[in-house]
């Protein structure tokens, strides 16, 4: 929980995003009894939430207060009068409230950019990309005659050129696969402050919300980091941030390259983590308004081509409401 010096409990980021949908989805005209009763049990979950939901609402009603206010001068300026009312005049809206308006604009297009909403475009720090997928898209080439790269959901890479050759590759975001078909010269996958490196076997690299996971599945890797270095053999991994290195763990490879046969597997997992996932592959976006079962563990198989039918079945799992909205929106409740 936050606070701000006033002792006003201020409501992070997810909950803020939880609570624009149930504004969105109140204000719809099209709410059904459930859907009032799923609203109340979330906002109802804690102080949170309840701050989460009036900030949200305070926003919505100064948007239309603004917006509300704007909407007659517009009308007044083109000379509409409705049937015999005698109105008064608006006065224009004067320079400063012009400026405002811009300003706001200008700030919630920034945030956009920055954080572009369901994957729809690359964020800043991907573009220039030399290759990237879009949202549930894999592909899979051949940089040289003994490196073969796979790119998972929503990843881009930017090839790095030695002598017209291509020895490495920046992994701006998401997720690649590394299969080198011999002992030869090394190959290098930079992500965020560290480096992973191989001259024979395969490993993964992916790069999400500022922490990477390097995973070797055969023969060697090396992992460089400004807090120090680690050496992966097969089925072992390690995680690192821009702050800190992890130690070395061993995994499950089923588990781990389940996206490469295009399945997404998970073992005691998070219901809150294995939407997320979802999220990756699914265009819109899937969000998860019941925190009671935030925590439970998922333990299951899902066929990225029929994450719908992934989604059904973990409504009727964890006993959820489902409803779907324009736009790819799925709401869990």
């Amino acid at each position: 929980m936050k606070t701000h010096p006033n002792n006003k409990i201020s409501p992070d980021a997810g909950l803020e995003e939880q609570a624009w949908v149930w504004l969105r989805l109140l204000h719809s005209g099209d709410v059904r009894q459930w859907d009032l009763d799923g609203f109340k049990r979330w906002v109802r979950t804690s102080p949170q939430h309840q701050a989460a939901f009036s900030a949200v609402r305070h926003h919505w009603e100064l948007v239309k207060s603004a917006s509300g206010a704007m909407a007659p001068v517009a009308a007044a300026d083109l000379g509409i009068t409705e049937g015999k009312k005698n109105n008064p005049r608006l006065a224009k809206p004067g320079r400063r409230l012009f400026m405002g308006t811009a300003i706001t604009a200008a700030a919630a297009a920034a945030v956009a950019v920055v954080h572009p909403p369901f994957g729809l475009w690359a964020a800043p720090g991907e573009w220039g990309a030399d290759d990237r997928t879009v949202i549930g898209e894999q592909r899979s080439f051949e940089l040289n005659e003994r490196v073969q790269l796979t790119l998972n959901t929503q990843t881009s890479i930017r090839r790095q050129v030695v002598a017209d050759q291509v020895a490495g590759i920046e992994l701006l975001g998401g997720e690649a696969a590394v299969d080198l078909a011999s002992a030869g010269r090394v190959f290098s996958v930079s992500a965020g402050v560290g480096k992973s490196t191989s001259s024979e076997g395969r490993f993964e690299v992916r790069y999400l919300e500022g922490k990477v996971c390097v995973t070797c599945l055969a023969g060697t890797v090396s992992v460089s980091h400004p807090a120090g270095e680690r050496t992966l053999t097969a089925r072992q991994q390690t995680v690192y941030d821009r702050r800190a290195l992890s130690g070395i763990a061993m995994i499950e490879p089923q588990l781990i390259s389940a996206w490469r046969h295009g399945e997404i597997k998970f073992n005691e997992v998070a219901l809150g983590k294995v939407i997320d996932e979802i999220n990756r592959y699914r265009p819109g976006k899937v969000v998860l308004m019941n925190d009671a079962v935030r925590n439970k563990p998922v333990s299951g198989s899902f066929y990225i081509a029929s994450l719908d039918l992934a989604l059904s079945q973990l409504q009727r799992s964890f006993d959820l409401q489902a409803r779907s909205l324009p736009g790819g929106l799925y709401l869990l409740s």
